[in-house]
């Protein structure tokens, strides 16, 4: 199931931290995959739990650069689309620059959680998934009644369909939540995988900002 649209096409200005974030999110994505050795690119800009150490602030810095590189062209596209279809709604609800606050810090809330549950693994943690799910948070906050266009993929058949942001967006989360918590016999084997709980962080993030910050230009809907 793959969003298109909402139903609330227009934000309330002009999206210009949303549309910045993703062109400088593709822009890094391609020097990844022109570097010289990509493989050492990613070594360098991805979250390596084990290397990390809080005394150190110079270790800390994946945080932010690990949300930026992606693992092939369908981590990329997936997460660019979902930014795109639910960001601009929500940056419009903030006061300017607030939202880059947020993706940001969603990001970073989500590698944190998933820092939380394996802090000595050597694979590299990468993709604006976790900075993604916090402006998925925040919609699901702000924008509970919005109907979302989605493309649902069966065997055989390619449809669309209408779906509430609550029920499509609590889904989502709900699934996070069911694989981070059956995924937690695996931590600790080192091998690769989606970081559910970076999902789980990021979201949770957004939505308490969305909640919980001072904002005058929302109206519930």
């Amino acid at each position: 199931m793959f969003p298109i649209s909402d139903s609330e096409h227009k934000a309330r200005r002009f999206p210009f931290i949303n549309i910045s974030l993703i062109i400088v999110t593709i822009y890094v994505f391609f020097l990844q995959i022109t570097s010289p050795d990509p493989d050492a690119f990613i070594s360098e800009f991805a979250l390596i739990p084990a290397r990390i150490d809080f005394s150190n602030l110079t270790t800390l810095y994946p945080f932010i650069t690990s949300i930026f590189l992606h693992g092939g062209f369908l981590h990329i596209a997936s997460n660019m689309l979902f930014l795109y279809v639910f960001g601009d709604n929500v940056e419009g609800e903030f006061p300017p620059f607030t939202y880059l606050f947020l993706y940001l810090g969603s990001g970073i809330a989500g590698a944190l959680l998933q820092y939380v549950f394996m802090p000595h693994s050597e694979i590299p943690m990468l993709g604006a998934s976790g900075a993604v799910a916090g402006s998925l948070g925040a919609y699901f906050a702000f924008f509970p009644h919005h109907r979302i266009k989605a493309v649902i993929l069966l065997p055989f058949l390619i449809t669309t369909t209408q779906i509430s942001a609550a029920f499509m967006l609590g889904y989502w989360f709900l699934l996070q939540v069911i694989s981070g918590t059956t995924s937690l016999g695996s931590i600790g084997n080192d091998v690769g995988g989606v970081a559910y709980f970076a999902h789980i962080g990021g979201f949770a993030f957004g939505y308490i900002i969305a909640k919980r910050l001072p904002n005058k230009q929302h109206v519930v809907s």
